[in-house]
């Protein structure tokens, strides 16, 4: 991951899919960082919709050198975000928008033309 890589571009999305510029397949849900992207497997840091989102979910969006982070919340905002995460985030410099999904995916888009934008893209409830 270069200082110049980018933040892959979000393709499609859909219920329960996302496709992202050069990655094979298609992603349930995704770590979005600049220089790449891989499957948000929640059993990996135990996340689970409630407490939700928490710091270790987006160590590696910062690990890969994500200066503004999108968090999506699903299509019908069933995921949370824990204080610890933004907290964390925070103490860190590190502006975070917890948003919708479909609303999230788009603020991403515009984000990655201008910034090193990490984001963690839940495509379904």
């Amino acid at each position: 991951m270069g200082q110049g890589a980018r933040s892959p571009r979000v393709t499609r999305l859909s219920w329960g899919r996302l496709d992202v510029e050069g990655e094979d397949g298609s992603f349930k849900d995704a770590k979005l960082f600049p220089g790449g992207a891989r499957e948000w497997d929640w059993n990996e840091t135990g996340t689970r919709h409630e407490p939700g989102i928490q710091p270790a979910d987006v160590e590696e969006l910062l690990e890969h050198g994500a200066t503004v982070v999108v968090l999506s919340k699903g299509f019908h905002e069933r995921l949370r975000v824990t204080s610890e995460a933004l907290r964390e985030l925070d103490d860190r410099g590190v502006p975070a928008y917890v948003r919708q999904t479909e609303e999230a995916v788009r603020l991403y888009g515009e984000l990655r033309e201008k910034e090193k934008v990490g984001a963690l893209i839940h495509s379904t409830c």
